[in-house]
């Protein structure tokens, strides 16, 4: 299915209300924002640079590799996988991937490790108990930070998406996840999306991931 074109114009008026809420729930922190674009097409990462947001997202390795390859000359997106990650996409995505944002078990890291020596990663947990989204339990987390520092990598922080429902049922997860990141001496938590980004921002968010929010509904897979 072709993506639908995405209107710039929206896409801007999105990001400045989108910047404008951040600066009043953050406390003057520093956020960064990650602009997914999984389902749109090459425009939406346009649009999303044109407003300022370098840093793009994307869950399909397939899709990312075929949006780097229309940015392979300056400027170009940091780009950040997001997605759950397979050890047998990583050669295929080590020469384009910038930040590996859903390391969450020894393969992924070994692998990484080998394919992209020193790469930038996030540990992701899981915070819902729902196994499609991927993510270690919170307990193995300090064992994988140690393991990819042990091999190498530079982690960056944690990852974690909240649970389906009401935003507020992401507080507790995200809490924890803060927490440990402190616990962990690690200064980046990638948590919140479109819908629970005030959560997540109150409970400490230094990096949000943002789709619909910035680009308007999805297109179904």
């Amino acid at each position: 299915m072709t993506a639908p074109p995405v209107d710039p114009d929206a896409v801007a008026r999105n990001a400045e209300e989108l910047r404008e809420r951040i600066n009043r729930l953050s406390g003057g922190r520093e956020v960064t924002i990650v602009a997914v674009t999984k389902g749109f097409g090459a425009d939406a990462v346009r649009a999303a640079m044109d407003c300022g947001f370098f840093c793009i997202g994307e869950n399909y390795a397939q899709e990312l590799v075929s949006k780097a390859e229309q940015f392979a000359s300056l400027p170009k997106p940091n780009w950040h996988f997001l997605g759950q990650l397979q050890r047998n996409k990583i050669r295929s995505l080590a020469p384009v991937v910038e930040v590996w944002q859903s390391v969450d078990r020894i393969a992924l890291i070994d692998a990484i490790s080998e394919r992209a020596p020193g790469a930038k990663i996030f540990i992701q947990a899981n915070l819902s108990d729902e196994s499609h989204k991927g993510g270690a339990v919170l307990s193995d987390v300090p064992a994988l930070v140690d393991h990819a520092r042990n091999v190498g990598l530079q982690v960056q922080g944690l990852m974690g998406v909240g649970p389906e429902g009401p935003p507020e049922d992401a507080r507790g997860g995200f809490r924890s996840l803060v927490e440990l990141a402190e616990d962990l001496g690690l200064e980046q938590r990638s948590i919140g999306m479109s819908a629970d980004l005030e959560v997540a921002l109150q409970e400490g968010s230094t990096m949000v991931r943002v789709g619909s929010g910035l680009f308007g509904a999805r297109p179904p897979r």
